[in-house]
This record gives C-alpha cells, sequence and structure tokens, in this order.
C-alpha cells in the first residue's frame, strides 16, 4: 500500500471545545490536509518543539525522546493508519539497531514524537478519503468524501450568519463530524 507522506501545516486552538487544538497535517506534494483534534497538553509539546523554545524541565515527550536516545532507540517514522468513529489510530516504527517495532501511539504523542526525533509522518489514501479535506487552488476547503448524500461545500456555509455558523460548528463538533467542523471554522475565520 503506498503511504502519503504529510507535514505540520497548522495548530491553532478550537474555539468549540474547551482545552482543545486542531493539528492540521499537510499531505506532502498535495493539496490535501488531515485534521487533527488533540489535546491541550500535546498542543504545548508540539508548539514548543516547533519554535525550538525548552521548557526548564523536560516534558513526558522530551523524556521519552531521552530515554529512547539514551538506550539506543530512533523513531525512524510515524504512520497513521487507521480513523474510525472520529478518532486516528497511529503507529511509531522504532529501531534499536538490531530490530525494528511498531509500538501503538495516540497520534498526537506520534506527531510531538515525531517533531523530536526529526522522522516523516505517513498516512494512507484510504485515511486520506476519509478525513482529508482539499483545498483548491484559491485555498478554499472543500470536503473529499464519497458521501455526496451532505453538502459540506464552502459555499453551503457561505449564506449563513455568523451565529448559525457558530450553532452549526457547536452541532458538528458534538456529532464529531471534524471535517464539517473545520470547513466552517475555516469560514467563521474569513468573516473575521
Amino acid at each position: 500500500m503506498k503511504k502519503i507522506e504529510l507535514i505540520i501545516v497548522g495548530l491553532s486552538y478550537s474555539q468549540a471545545q474547551s482545552n482543545s487544538y486542531a493539528l492540521v497535517l499537510g499531505e506532502v506534494g498535495g493539496k490535501r490536509r488531515l485534521p487533527i483534534v488533540i489535546g491541550h497538553y500535546e498542543a504545548q509539546a508540539i508548539a514548543l518543539e516547533l519554535e525550538k523554545m525548552k521548557p526548564s524541565r523536560p516534558l513526558t515527550h522530551d523524556l521519552f525522546y531521552n530515554f529512547a536516545k539514551t538506550f539506543g532507540i530512533t523513531i525512524t517514522e510515524v504512520q497513521i493508519t487507521k480513523f474510525h468513529e472520529g478518532i486516528f489510530y497511529a503507529t511509531l516504527l522504532c529501531d534499536s539497531g538490531l530490530t525494528i517495532n511498531e509500538i501503538d501511539s495516540r497520534t498526537s504523542d506520534a506527531v510531538a514524537l515525531s517533531i523530536r526525533f526529526h522522522c516523516p509522518i505517513y498516512t494512507t489514501e484510504d485515511i486520506m478519503s476519509q478525513a482529508g479535506i482539499l483545498f483548491d487552488d484559491e485555498d478554499q476547503a472543500t470536503e473529499n468524501t464519497d458521501d455526496l448524500s451532505v453538502d459540506n461545500s464552502p459555499s453551503t456555509f457561505r449564506n449563513l450568519s455568523l451565529t448559525e455558523l457558530e450553532a452549526e460548528l457547536l452541532q458538528a463538533v458534538e456529532d464529531e463530524d471534524y471535517e464539517k467542523a473545520s470547513l466552517i471554522r475555516d469560514e467563521i475565520r474569513k468573516r473575521k
């Protein structure tokens, strides 16, 4: 199965869910984005490492990195392997020099570690088809799904008031329809 490489293209606070953030991964050489809702601590761990800021004491991800390096273990790649009921699943490929092992991981933790280990992040076409959002040449998000019975195109949201959009956003998050939520969030941001 062909792997699709992803890079971090954004990290923003989720206005719809308290203490939640949206991590956006982008397809290398493509226009699709994969939005993932993550917690406050994971977002902090990602942001600190991206900004090359060092806390006074090691965070959990830093501790894991230091532990692995001390014992000669390297994470060679992160794979986002599954998307089920709105939840992403990931695997760390770890190389000890003698064996390569796969370790199950939350996606947010896997991304935080990928930054520290300078390793690539991959997913599959199936996951991109299920949960990816396509950005066209004008940077307008359009949902990339095979389910045409639900109209989540940006033009649907353009006709709604800001109050209606915020209500729709809350409902999409409650329904765990994060693709729709990210489209609505983008429309709200355009207006502010």
